[in-house]
């Protein structure tokens, strides 16, 4: 294993996020939730290309038929093989919008919102499933961001970014109950943001305005830090043909002297093995 990391893309985004590995295309996938911008990334080739969405988009993952779900600012759209786009699921609420999505082993999104003003309450957590159904599991978020789960689908993790927690959930049949604390980032790191799971079932969080992103074992213990030369950093996925490479997004939102380097892409080679990332079952 190692902790060095390379500059993947060097961007100026203004909000990066939402690292996903597309399995079936080779590509990584992430987002300028600000910017509008939807970012492909090819690791064999070095090819990049960028795609603007019509309003802010909070996530994006690959489908099980081909195409994307995107997590916009009014609702979950879906992008289709051939480009074309229609709404799954359309809830506009004023002063709110999409923030982190993660795909739940049965195939169903789990699509996080928040005020632009970030509000205690004013966000939700909810599941999606393939038909469009939606489920509001958490009615009482700040900042809804990282969600993954454990190898077995057992344990999922979660993060409201202003408890400055990484929360454990019992999971089982697309419920979760028995709230309780995997991981509490003390003031002088920063706030949990983005988050992914280990085939060890470790838990790597991404730490905005905390320069790094640590990994916690599932016993809660911190057992490694990726240090970074920026300060806003916002998610982490597994990424490359064997998963074995972690992709970092950036952000550069608020900075008045932005390093050079804010916004753009990092990966650590080598840094771990991931898991295989089921498609949205839509």
């Amino acid at each position: 294993m190692t902790t060095s990391y390379e500059v993947a893309v060097r961007a100026e985004a203004e909000l990066g996020e939402g690292p996903t590995w597309d399995a079936v295309t080779g590509r990584l996938l992430w987002i300028d939730i600000l910017g509008s911008r939807l970012h492909t990334y090819d690791p064999a080739t070095g090819r990049r290309a960028v795609r603007r969405t019509e309003q802010h988009i909070g996530a994006v993952k690959p489908r099980a038929g081909g195409g994307l779900v995107l997590n916009l600012r009014d609702g979950i759209g879906l992008l289709d093989p051939d480009g074309g786009f229609r709404w799954l699921h359309h809830d506009p609420v004023a002063g709110r919008r999409a923030n982190d999505a993660a795909v739940a082993p049965d195939g169903a999104l789990w699509t996080g919102t928040m005020r632009y003003d970030e509000a205690p309450g004013g966000g939700t957590l909810s599941r999606v499933t393939g038909d469009g159904s939606v489920d509001v599991v958490l009615d009482d978020v700040a900042v809804s961001n990282g969600t993954g789960w454990s190898p077995d689908g057992r344990l999922m993790y979660y993060v409201d970014s202003p408890t400055r927690r990484v929360d454990v959930f019992d999971h089982l049949d697309g419920r979760i109950t028995g709230r309780r604390t995997l991981a509490e980032i003390e003031e002088s790191a920063g706030f949990p943001d983005g988050l992914t799971v280990d085939a060890e079932g470790c838990v790597w969080v991404a730490l905005w305005q905390g320069s790094a992103v640590r990994r916690y074992t599932p016993d809660g213990e911190l057992d490694r830090v990726i240090e970074l030369p920026v300060p806003l950093v916002t998610a982490c996925a597994f990424g490359g043909a064997d998963l074995s490479d972690l992709y970092i997004t950036t952000a550069r939102v608020g900075l008045t002297e932005p390093p050079a380097l804010a916004g753009s892409l990092f990966v650590v080679p080598g840094a771990g093995k991931g898991l295989a990332q089921p498609p949205f079952a839509g």
